[in-house]
């Protein structure tokens, strides 16, 4: 049947329903079709949009991380740069700087006036500032620039405190302050160099911010590790200073420091605690504000003895009992001549005899054959024609035939150096040399 025979109106009606409804939806169909196409299209373009941004951000990063990087090599070579220069710098600047020390010394021992005392001491207490300043300005740039590293091996107290109490009695009598080291034959494992600096660093503080009292420096053995306390009569340390006295250029509070007692950099401790943590070795302190400070230094225990004997009496800046040296004969190997002038007036000043030699040639040819024979050897490492100071003392001793004792006197900063003397059976002193140091080495050794 067509729709031409269909005759009932109703049911055309419903028909035509229908039909548009099926076209209506169609025609939905299509439009959700063109929708969804165009939404498609546009977030394909913003697709494509954020990825060509996101490929210049790491275009634009790349670039910054290769400048990042050659900043940094650059920043690499030029504090190696620095170091190096620094290292080279400061063994030209120790060499004259140990002959002012000799010659000043030597100047002490003429002097009868009190005015001329007076300006002599003067003159030595500017010495030892730019010692310790230039000391400093070695030890930071060493340590910023990761070539300090530890030297370990078996270290002996007692030497290094009665080394230390020689350096330090002088500015504790001149500060009318009590400077006591308790005997000790304990041997601890570390690094001889720096952890005589830790040491010294503490005790240059204690003397610094201390008016009245003293200052007392001892070992106790606790079981595998041995406790070195060093303790202050001073101002003491505020609880809210506790870490930052070992932050660097922090400086104790102005009054706090003893009279006559010269103002420092605020970098000993800053050094202490690098130097402390390379090593392992803990560090920290007790303190009381106006009572006074203990500083504890833990180091690993090789060996400990009770009945420790008392240490040799350190020269004293007033009393005048100082070594006598008289008649002993003393072969000096030095290539810087100032050095080797002032070291010579030093110790004729102190009635020895002195044969000097700047090569291994020079130093044999002073014994051999001519009756002559030295008590003892100073030597610096580095002498002309290349000859290397440890090496000369072996030649010397062989000549000789008798092992003479020996010390090895260097701006040589390095481990190496030390290494080799130790191997070599040689004392070692670093440059500028302390004179009242060496004339108490002097006499140990010649005892």
């Amino acid at each position: 049947m067509g729709i031409s025979d269909i005759t009932d109106v109703e049911r055309l009606k419903k028909i035509n329903t229908v039909l548009m409804s099926r076209v209506e939806r169609s025609m939905d169909q299509q439009g959700n079709a063109f929708s969804l196409f165009q939404t498609a299209i546009n977030l394909e373009n913003r697709i494509r949009l954020r990825t060509e941004e996101l490929r210049a951000t790491l275009r634009r990063l790349e670039e910054s991380n290769i400048d990042l990087v050659a900043a940094k090599d650059s920043a690499e070579r030029a504090n190696q740069s620095k170091t190096r220069f620094l290292a080279a710098a400061s063994h030209d600047i120790l060499q004259p700087l140990n002959a002012a020390n000799l010659s000043i010394s030597a100047l002490a021992e003429l002097q009868t006036s009190e005015e001329g005392k007076k300006l002599v001491g003067q003159v030595e207490r500017s010495l030892e500032t730019m010692e310790a300043l230039l000391k400093t300005l070695l030890d930071i740039s060493r340590l910023e620039a990761g070539v300090m590293r530890p030297d370990l091996s078996d270290v002996a107290l007692a030497p290094l405190f009665f080394s230390l109490r020689s350096d330090f009695q002088p500015l504790a009598e001149r500060l009318g302050l009590r400077l006591v080291f308790r005997p000790t034959q304990a041997v601890v494992r570390s690094d001889r160099t720096m952890l005589r600096r830790i040491l010294q660093n503490i005790v240059s503080n204690a003397l610094r911010y201390t008016a009245r009292g003293g200052v007392l420096v001892g070992a106790r053995p606790m079981g595998s590790t041995l406790r070195v306390d060093i303790a202050d009569t001073g101002q003491g340390i505020a609880d809210d200073q506790s870490e930052a006295i070992f932050e660097e250029f922090h400086r104790g509070p102005v009054g706090a420091a003893g009279e006559g007692a010269e103002g420092g950099l605020g970098l000993g401790l800053a050094i202490v605690r690098s130097m402390a943590s390379a090593l392992a070795h803990p560090v920290w302190f007790r303190s009381r504000v106006g009572k006074g400070t203990v500083f504890h230094v833990e180091l690993p225990l090789v060996a400990a003895k009770a009945d420790a004997p008392a240490l040799p009496i350190a020269p004293s800046a007033e009393d005048g009992r100082k070594p006598r040296l008289s008649g002993a004969k003393v072969l000096l190997l030095e290539n810087d001549v100032r050095v080797r002038q002032a070291m010579s007036d030093l110790l004729s000043g102190w009635n020895c005899s002195v044969a000097a030699a700047s090569t291994a040639r020079e130093a044999l040819g002073s014994v051999s054959g001519t009756g002559w024979l030295p008590n003892l050897i100073l030597a610096d490492q580095h002498l002309d024609n290349g000859d290397l100071g440890t090496q000369v003392i072996e030649q010397l001793r062989d000549c000789i035939g008798t092992p003479v004792p020996a010390v090895m006197i260097t701006a040589d900063l390095s481990g190496e150096v030390a290494a080799l003397a130790r191997a070599a059976g040689v004392e070692l002193m670093r440059k500028p040399v302390k004179p009242a140091q060496l004339r108490a080495l002097i006499a140990h050794l010649l005892a």
